[in-house]
């Protein structure tokens, strides 16, 4: 039986604007994005397309994750985020509590498989197998439930851009049904050259730094990092002051595109108005929407006329946080419910960076500049994937 509440008790990230909670709220504050062309990343297009990277070798981010530097980026920032989440809730020992780690990435450990291959291919005798044993994707989210001592139930989730605010919504329903205390949720994924020529190959990279929800945008920069949160029951939420509650959460589905949401943006309405109604809200309740906002032509405008279709004359604040971190795929839903959340507990408002043309079909425009001090109650966060699997997460104070 599906009962109580789920609290977000703490929240951890790593991006290309910071290593942590911290690191990023000062790069949103000084209206610092992170596009650069690639260091890390070999890639033909180096030269040619702005990413996010997290700024930082795989020796460092080893040593901060206290795992091993040939393991895969993937897992690393990983490690990295859901441990920062852990320490920011005060609960104490893992061991504690009947603990889940549901972790969402779309790349698996693609980034050392690649690797491998270039050595296999010139010379089928080379390559080294400890390369691709962490291919998968839920490899990479056993290795970091090792890592930290997560037991009682590991999963991964890969639904394109909405996995990240798919595993909040899993790892939800399992406290509520009683089965786990806590859950470690969020995404996790790196920046790989199938990636990077995969969206190549679509032609919705821009060639400049993206401008979500801009008329004259052209397309999204990939990004790279981690988000996850820290999911409590009732029970559990008792002992700590927690940041605030997941009060509802819906996904849906358009069916109308491997790769486009439909031109209404039927889906995303469809999410956003099941999210509202499981939390017991109205439209006009929402403070602040952190949109998916990927830069594209046809994301923004129909999650554009979809926001219009819900909130009618009274949209709210809102912003893409993606004009600073990238797309982080996988990792995206993760990390932005923590700058939600973070929103809502610190009454922060997110600038939309690099917007300066309002798009022609729609009636609002993104918030462009950081505030803090905002009386804020409530709060959603957008998450809309390939193949039309739309997510909305709302967040609320109380």
């Amino acid at each position: 039986m599906m009962k109580g509440n789920v609290w977000i008790a703490g929240g951890g990230v790593i991006s290309g604007i910071g290593r942590d909670l911290g690191e990023c709220m000062a790069s949103f504050e000084a209206m610092r994005p992170g596009m650069a062309y690639m260091q890390h990343l070999r890639s033909a297009h180096a030269q040619t397309f702005p990413v996010v990277e997290v700024k930082a070798g795989n020796e460092e981010l080893a040593e901060i994750a206290g795992m091993p530097a040939h393991w895969s980026r993937t897992a690393l920032l990983s490690r990295i985020a859901a441990q920062e989440a852990w320490d920011a809730s005060g609960l104490g020992s893992i061991a504690d509590y009947r603990v889940g780690l549901v972790s969402a990435n779309t790349v698996g450990g693609m980034d050392k498989t690649e690797d491998f291959m270039e050595a296999f291919l010139a010379d089928t005798s080379k390559g080294k197998l400890r390369q691709v044993v962490h291919h998968e994707c839920g490899a990479v989210t056993e290795l970091v439930a090792d890592a930290m001592g997560i037991r009682h139930h590991v999963s991964t989730i890969s639904t394109a851009c909405s996995s990240g605010a798919n595993a909040l919504m899993y790892g939800a329903r399992m406290i509520r049904a009683g089965m786990l205390d806590v859950v470690i949720a969020g995404g996790t994924d790196a920046l790989t050259r199938f990636t990077l020529n995969g969206f190549n190959t679509l032609m919705i990279l821009d060639q400049q730094n993206c401008r979500p929800f801009d008329n004259t945008r052209t397309g999204l920069n990939l990004g790279e990092g981690a988000g996850y949160v820290v999911l409590v029951s009732d029970a559990v939420a008792e002992k700590i002051q927690p940041w605030c509650r997941l009060a509802g959460f819906a996904n849906a589905n358009d069916a109308y595109h491997q790769t486009a949401s439909s031109p209404d943006g039927i889906g995303n309405f469809m999410a956003m108005k099941g999210a509202l109604e499981m939390g017991g809200l109205q439209p006009e309740d929402i403070g602040y929407i952190n949109l998916h906002g990927t830069g594209t032509q046809n994301n923004d405008s129909s999650e554009g006329l979809a926001i219009s279709r819900l909130f009618g004359n009274g949209v709210p604040p809102a912003s893409s946080t993606k004009s600073f971190t990238g797309h982080t795929l996988g990792a995206s839903g993760g990390i932005e419910a923590v700058f939600s959340a973070w929103a809502l507990r610190e009454g922060i408002i997110y600038p939309n960076a690099n917007f300066s043309v309002q798009m022609k079909e729609l009636a609002f425009s993104p918030v462009t500049a950081f505030s803090r001090g905002n009386g804020l109650r409530n709060v959603m966060s957008n998450s809309f994937g390939f193949g039309g699997n739309c997510s909305s997460l709302v967040f609320s104070k109380e």
